[in-house]
């Protein structure tokens, strides 16, 4: 994989100084480097020791990352939202898994990229999975598909720059129409649920009420934190537990069989294109019927 890029300041810049303003990160350059040649300015090439004067264009040859051979491939389909060279956008069903586990090694999200990419004949075949889901959640995922993609990425996760949104039905009805929901989460010795602990980790939910009916709330959530299983625990420590969890105690509804939660929307920003990306993935038919 080649990327090039324009010192568009007027400083002139050693090679990984430059490269470590563009977002490559410091264990990428150190691997990048190593190759016979992996570094041209204006299509001559030069050594890491180079120098980077303004309007110099610099081109890197990134190595290909080889699949790992513990990794199985599965040829099952994946419903496609947007696909180009370095990120793929997924609508992920309920009941299909993220990341192999004990239960199920061959055919996850992982593997069923693996599959694509191998088929598309890419260089790159180790899928980097920016969003994970639980198993039992449905909607959007991004998938990197090179390091330098996931490095970007994985960095605006941090900085809190990657928005995420996603729609929940909850139990009973909520007071308030919009509020954050600021309780630590933590997990008990030799239990799966999270729970509000005060030695738990920071965690915020934000919602806004979108619909109510008698017995449920549909709300739309973004997360200002990240952690496991930080809606279902949220709403439950509140005493609305998500329709179908029950994990957290969640009210079983007809055409409801696994928790209400559906990850809507994604945006985040596109250094290869310098533009914003937004996409969105359309609800399952379970949970269209609360609409």
């Amino acid at each position: 994989m080649k990327i090039s890029w324009m010192n568009r300041t007027d400083t002139t810049l050693g090679v990984k100084q430059f490269l470590l303003l563009k977002g490559v990160s410091q264990r990428l350059y150190s691997e990048v480097k190593q190759q016979p040649q992996a570094f041209y300015r204006n299509e001559q090439p030069i050594t890491p020791a180079a120098q980077v004067a303004p309007g110099d264009q610099i081109t890197v040859v990134f190595p290909p990352e080889r699949p790992d051979p513990q990794l199985a491939s599965s040829l099952h389909p994946l419903e496609v939202i947007y696909e180009d060279a370095h990120w793929l956008v997924i609508n992920k069903p309920a009941g299909l898994t993220s990341v192999p586990g004990p239960s199920n090694r061959t055919d996850t999200v992982v593997n069923r990229v693996k599959g694509r990419l191998e088929q598309a004949g890419s260089e790159n075949l180790r899928p980097h999975l920016v969003t994970r889901l639980d198993r039992f959640t449905s909607g959007i995922m991004l998938i990197a598909k090179d390091r330098l993609a996931n490095n970007y990425a994985t960095q605006q996760l941090a900085d809190r720059t990657f928005h995420k949104e996603y729609l929940a039905i909850v139990s009973g009805r909520l007071t308030n129409q919009h509020d954050v929901i600021t309780l630590p989460l933590g997990r008990r010795p030799g239990e799966i649920a999270r729970a509000v602990l005060t030695t738990g980790q920071p965690a915020q939910t934000e919602y806004w009420v979108e619909q109510q009916t008698a017995t449920a709330t549909v709300v739309r959530v973004q997360l200002q934190t990240g952690r496991t299983h930080q809606i279902r625990a949220h709403f439950a420590a509140l005493g609305h537990p998500l329709l179908g969890d029950q994990l957290y105690g969640g009210p079983m509804h007809a055409g409801m069989d696994r928790q209400a939660l559906h990850a809507l929307r994604i945006e985040w920003f596109d250094p290869f294109c310098q533009q914003l990306r937004k996409f969105t993935a359309p609800l399952p038919d379970d949970m269209l019927n609360y609409q």
